[in-house]
């Protein structure tokens, strides 16, 4: 799939993740939408998946550590095939499979719950070691956000990848440098994010997180990498696409209203109008 057609599917993932969040009242807009170029490569371009089957036993696993941006998650699924994108507006409605955060049991193409930051990791690296065990050949992957790893837990998961020679690991962090409480490195900083990972055995790619062919660069060289997992730290906006919602703290977790989502979606039209006249 080219750069263009990723760009397309992009804008339709943001443009269902606010959607859900809109329809639900509720939510996290910012993160969903800094991290949708990261979701789109994900299960258009790298992932061995099937929504015909999403059970398949050597698919490959994505966790999302954190799990409060899955308007996006989900909306990549469903763009995907996994489920309707019609489904998104019933986000966080009592009754609906697509609750605040993912769930294994109800979603499909869902592999982990999650919502707890700093335990989704942990879940990957269980089942990066699992495949290992068993001979399998399948790839892990997990986003967290860099707010996230502020948690202890990401790093106790990080010296264990590391030290197990984890090469069938890929984790991708949505380094869009803000968190509920604001700036990360204003809250408790994470930085150097790179050097931090490369103390746990790690290989460290920094990238342009809403450029598809770095994307896609860092992808390929993350499965040339033997004896040592892989960390993507992937440079994003918070609210990406939309500029009213880019680069503020304050649209973390917070639903457009009615005004704001007709703005935002019109915003996205243009931008998807655009992209179709390349």
């Amino acid at each position: 799939m080219n750069k263009s057609e990723l760009m397309k599917i992009a804008n339709e993932v943001r443009k269902g993740a606010l959607t859900g969040v809109f329809h639900a009242k509720s939510g996290h807009p910012g993160g969903s939408l800094s991290a949708a170029d990261l979701y789109t490569y994900l299960f258009f371009e790298e992932m061995n998946v099937d929504p015909k089957n999403p059970e398949k036993a050597d698919r490959d696993r994505f966790v999302l550590s954190k799990g409060h941006t899955a308007p996006g998650y989900y909306a990549a699924l469903a763009l995907r095939g996994f489920f309707p994108i019609e489904d998104m507006t019933t986000l966080r409605h009592v009754g609906s499979y697509l609750q605040g955060h993912p769930d294994m049991k109800g979603i499909p193409g869902v592999d982990m719950s999650s919502g707890s930051l700093g335990q989704g990791v942990s879940a990957a690296v269980g089942m990066a070691i699992s495949a290992k065990l068993s001979g399998e050949d399948y790839r892990v992957y997990t986003l967290l956000g860099d707010g996230e790893i502020q948690e202890g837990q990401v790093w106790e998961a990080a010296m264990l990848a590391g030290f197990r020679k984890l090469d069938n690991l890929v984790l991708i962090v949505d380094n869009n440098g803000l968190q509920i409480d604001g700036k990360i490195e204003e809250v408790n900083s994470p930085y150097p994010i790179d050097k931090k990972f490369e103390a746990f055995n790690f290989h460290t790619i920094s990238i342009d997180g809403h450029d598809f062919e770095a994307i896609d660069a860092a992808f390929r060289e993350a499965r040339e990498v033997k004896g040592k997992p892989t960390v993507i730290i992937a440079k994003t906006v918070k609210g990406k696409g939309v500029s009213f919602m880019e680069n503020q703290a304050s649209w973390h977790g917070v639903a457009p209203n009615q005004e704001q989502y007709k703005a935002a979606m019109e915003e996205l039209e243009k931008a998807g109008e655009a992209l179709c006249q390349k």
